[in-house]
């Protein structure tokens, strides 16, 4: 082999070592992404999206605004699938301490997690469950949530259309009580009340507390009601529904809300949910079912 020939070799095996070296570097000094997993997260709608956060060095950190598909897969905001549930971003990932995911209003073009802090998770290694009960989220179990409730329609006095109306409460003791026991929300959320009526959720009203006035009296009488959540259908009926009617039959459902909130159907959590029996009696107290346990999950894994 000619001295010419040998400095080619040694050249390349040069090259060839400092590009090895190189990528041993890379692979030892930061992630570049991570793959993200979420379960029984539906759909946003009117422009509100899904924004991912990793908390890195104490400060939120934007992983991408993206969306959820009607087959449950995770998609940009042009439609676009995200392949793998794959995102890739400029920042030391290894150094992230959690993962925040936040609803966000339309139009939404800063920096900065909304206060409708959704799902959130430790990172522990190279990885994160995420749950509704993260300290950055809801921040807390729904597992030994109640609900009791009863017919009646205290808005146009006693004994007309009793069955044709919801509300939360028990007034079987020496005095009238919450039928509800709830935590408290976070900012960013609230409590609402529906029936679902020949197959159509209808609101009650959003609330904050259990035991005082919800925020809607829209399809009520026009006597005061009690000083709990609830509604009497009496006016208003929305379309293909007519007032008074017999909520025997129907489903109560207790959901949690975003606030702001893009819909006017029920969100995905829903804490407590009861089947109204279907021959109920007005003035009886009846329990719902704690739901807790189909809230959704999700996991981060770092790359």
């Amino acid at each position: 082999m000619s001295i010419f020939s040998n400095r080619i070799l040694v050249l390349a095996l040069l090259v060839s070592s400092i590009s090895l070296a190189a990528c041993d570097s890379d692979s030892g000094s930061s992630q570049e992404g991570f793959t993200l997993n979420l379960s029984g997260v539906e759909p946003l709608t009117n422009g509100f999206h899904y924004e991912g956060w990793l908390i890195i060095d104490g400060a939120p950190v934007s992983t991408g605004k993206f969306n959820i598909s009607a087959s449950g897969s995770l998609v940009d905001l042009r439609g676009s699938a995200i392949g793998s549930g794959l995102f890739e971003l400029e920042a030391d990932v290894n150094a992230a301490a959690a993962f925040v995911l936040t609803i966000e209003p339309s139009g939404d073009t800063d920096s900065i997690p909304s206060t409708t802090k959704y799902l959130g998770g430790d990172i522990s290694g190279d990885s994160a469950s995420l749950s509704t009960a993260h300290g950055s989220s809801l921040g807390g179990s729904f597992t030994a949530s109640t609900g009791e409730y009863i017919l009646a329609t205290p808005t146009n006095g006693s004994n007309t259309n009793e069955n044709s109306g919801i509300w939360w409460l028990n007034p079987t003791g020496a005095s009238v009580v919450a039928g509800l026991d709830l935590p408290s929300l976070p900012a960013g959320w609230k409590y609402e009340g529906w029936v679902v009526i020949s197959g159509t959720p209808v609101t009650t009203g959003t609330f904050d507390s259990v035991s005082g006035v919800d925020g809607f009296d829209g399809f009520s009488g026009t006597q005061g009601g009690p000083p709990f959540p609830g509604e009497d259908f009496l006016v208003n009926a929305p379309s293909g529904l007519s007032f008074p009617t017999d909520l025997s039959g129907g489903t109560a459902v207790i959901s949690i809300e975003p606030y702001p909130d893009s819909d006017p159907a029920p969100f995905t959590l829903k804490p407590l949910v009861g089947p109204i029996p279907a021959s109920a009696a007005d003035h009886t107290v009846f329990s719902m079912n704690n739901n807790a346990s189909s809230f959704p999950t999700g996991s981060v894994q770092l790359r």
